[in-house]
Formats: structure tokens, C-alpha cells, sequence
């Protein structure tokens, strides 16, 4: 089983197809960076176009069950989500209904501070507002996964200690390794991973050591040490693919409208656009390639199968449905 779980393709019969190469039986798919939720509902919308367009290579997907059924019948099955709380507005009755419509993952902040928590390019953490941990509350209940990719230190540990059901960093990468400000430190991976949460490394390349000259063993050597503090269990791959986007969208993932100035994020104006991505993985074919580099690490078949796909998809069946 292969289970991505977060890319931000330009989406295309092409990408839809390169998944069906590559042997992804589910992908979770970012369809809100700074949307309201009237927006957010057109992007469900376009995915709905799609799942009719193409029902030979992609389907809906809701539960766990969902990518079983995918695998069986050679599709990829699609999971949705947000990188930012922006689609509830400042409504808490919206996350039942963004639940409803198919949403499973939601970050509680971009890089900003939020009306829930602090983003990671903040220089305050004051961790999760009042709304915060009503809307966690909220989250738990209705089976939507809280997800603190890009979030701050201590709103992501108080997330992780607040929420009754495990949470989610879908896409980053240890600190130690590569220190990006995006990157996780040794208590935030513990705090989410002790809580019963998974951690999604990323092949993007700012989040890499070396950035885009970082080698599979390399990435594959630092899965199977966090692997090693943390357990095998707690981990997965979310390679954050922004597959054949245009740099104009790093600036709206980046600046959305709350700014009339560049915000260069991690990097510099040089790092602007998309940096060229590591030999060993352009698009969805490549997942061979950090399969086999696992196994040349050192990590043994069961283990292997956990990272690939396995832990997501255990994951997902215990997450995404309602509380009775």
C-alpha cells in the first residue's frame, strides 16, 4: 500500500495518471490555502468534476476503507484538505460541514497567526486561542484530523496534549536534520507522536538537508533515525509535491491577501519560486525509489510497508469518523 499524504499538484489527467504509475492507492490533497469557505466549496466542487472525468484513475475518498477499494480496482483514492482554518471562517458550526463535504485534514494555521493557533513564522507563540481549543474540540468529534505542519512549537505540543483523538503533521521534516523553520524539533515530533499521531516526511526541497542536493540515503538514513527515537509506527510520507505549479502560487501559498509585499518565506528572494526537486523523486513514479532506499538503510519489510502507506492508512480508519 502507498499512501501520500500531502501533494499541491497542478492537477492533470497526466499527474492522475503518473499516480497510477507509481502504484499510489491514496493521496491527500491540499484544496485550501487562504480560501473562505464560499471558495473552498468551489474547489470541492472542481474535485467532483474530476472524479467524474476520470473515474478510471481517481476516486473519492472518506475512510479508510476507501483506499482498500481504490487499491483493489487500480485507482488512487483522494483524501481533502486544508493548510489553513481560513474555509471555517470564524464559524464553528462550518467544521461539521466541511466535514461533511469530504474535508479530513485541517491545519490550524499556515505560517500566520490564526483565530486557533500560532504559525510558524510568528515571533510570539502564544499557543492555542479560546477558539482554538474549541474548534479541536470540535475536530475531534466530527472525525476531522488536526494538523500543525505549520505551526509553532507550543501551539502544536498544546494541540497534541488537548486533543482527545491522535493529530497530524502531515509534511515536514526533523530539525536536527535540516534546521527550516518549517521543520520539527525532537518535543514537538514526541509530543505528537507519544499522543498516538504521525508525522509525514517531505521531499520538498527547502525542508531537505542539502535542499535540492539532498540524496535518497540521506532521506532515507533520517527516516530510519527518527524512526529509532520515535517509533515506526508514528511515521509516514506526506512529500508535499507541488508537481508543475507555477511560481506565481508559491506567492499565494506564501502571502494569500494578507500582505501587499513578497514574503519570501524560508529563503531569500532568490528562493522565490520552486526549487528544482532531488534527482531521485520528480513526481508520483519515484516512490520505488525511497522503498528501495528505505530497505538500504536497514529497515526490514514490515517497517518499510509502515512508512509507505500501512500507518497512514491504520491512521485514517481510527481518525475520520464521527464520535458516537
Amino acid at each position: 500500500m502507498r499512501i501520500d499524504n500531502l501533494q499541491y499538484a497542478n492537477w492533470s489527467e497526466k499527474i492522475f495518471r503518473q499516480m497510477r504509475e507509481g502504484g499510489v492507492d491514496a493521496v491527500h490533497v491540499t484544496i485550501a490555502y487562504h480560501e473562505n469557505f464560499r471558495e473552498t466549496v468551489l474547489n470541492f466542487e472542481r474535485w467532483n468534476r474530476w472524479f467524474e472525468q476520470y473515474p478510471d484513475l481517481i476516486m473519492k475518498g472518506l475512510w479508510a476503507s476507501d483506499v482498500d477499494c481504490a487499491k483493489a480496482e487500480g485507482k488512487t483514492a483522494i483524501f481533502l484538505g486544508f493548510q489553513n482554518p481560513s474555509p471555517i471562517e470564524d464559524d464553528i458550526g462550518l467544521v461539521e460541514i466541511v466535514h461533511t463535504l469530504g474535508a479530513r485534514f485541517m491545519q490550524l494555521t499556515y505560517n500566520n497567526q490564526s483565530l486557533l493557533a500560532t504559525g510558524c513564522y510568528e515571533a510570539e507563540d502564544t499557543g492555542i486561542t479560546r477558539m482554538g481549543k474549541q474548534v479541536i474540540k470540535e475536530m475531534n468529534r466530527v472525525g476531522l484530523v488536526i494538523d500543525m505542519s505549520h505551526s509553532a512549537d507550543r501551539s502544536t505540543i498544546e494541540a497534541a496534549d488537548l486533543s482527545q483523538r491522535p493529530i497530524a503533521i502531515t509534511h515536514a521534516n526533523p530539525y536536527v536534520w535540516s534546521p527550516a523553520l518549517r521543520n520539527k524539533k525532537d518535543d514537538v515530533i514526541r509530543a505528537v507522536t507519544q499522543n498516538g499521531g504521525m508525522l509525514g516526511f517531505s521531499v520538498y526541497p527547502h525542508h531537505l538537508k542539502d535542499k535540492s542536493a539532498c540524496t535518497l540515503e540521506s532521506f532515507c538514513e533520517m527516516i530510519a533515525r527518527t524512526a529509532d527515537k520515535f517509533g515506526t509506527a508514528h511515521l509516514g510520507i506526506g512529500t508535499d509535491l507541488c508537481q508543475d505549479q507555477p511560481d506565481s502560487i508559491v506567492e499565494w501559498m506564501r502571502v494569500g491577501r494578507w500582505s501587499k509585499e513578497i514574503d519570501y518565506g524560508e529563503g531569500s528572494a532568490s528562493d522565490a519560486g520552486f526549487p528544482p526537486m532531488p534527482s531521485w523523486f520528480g513526481d508520483n513514479r519515484d516512490f520505488d525509489n525511497i522503498e528501495s532506499g528505505l530497505r538500504a538503510v536497514g529497515m526490514n519489510a514490515t517497517e518499510v510497508a509502515g512508512i509507505m502507506g500501512d500507518n497512514w492508512h491504520r491512521f485514517y480508519a481510527a481518525n475520520f469518523t464521527p464520535q458516537r
